[in-house]
């Protein structure tokens, strides 16, 4: 798969099982994950499904996706702009930026994931 495939699949996975499941996220991440959300860092898999659990319900519409190559042969850069709902609020943009480090063939994992609420669009 090209990057841009496997962008394009792990972007509408990822959104659609945190939209419907977000327990479904967990082996997404690895004890090596980081997760900067709105400015706060948490380390590891757990910490960071606690993290996404702890913002309840919610509902994204993705308006754009990029992706590039890593430093790293085996990575790939995503960045991600929409809006989310959360808890049936009104719409609030957000930009997300994943690094995903393949562990083998069509197999990876998030090392990566910087979300912000973009105010003021």
């Amino acid at each position: 798969m090209s990057a841009d495939e496997v962008a394009q699949a792990f972007v509408s996975h990822f959104y659609q099982t945190f939209d419907s499941n977000v327990e479904g996220l967990a082996g997404l991440y690895s004890p090596q994950s980081m997760l900067t959300f709105e400015g706060n860092q948490v380390a590891s898999a757990d910490q960071i499904m606690a993290k996404l659990r702890g913002i309840g319900a919610v509902k994204h519409d993705i308006k754009s996706m990029d992706v590039q190559p890593s430093s790293n042969s085996n990575a790939i850069i995503i960045f991600v702009t929409g809006t989310i709902k959360i808890g049936g609020d009104n719409p609030l943009h957000f930009c997300e930026m994943f690094q995903l480090v393949s562990t083998g063939p069509a197999a990876y994992y998030v090392h990566n994931d910087v979300f912000r609420l973009n105010y003021g669009l």
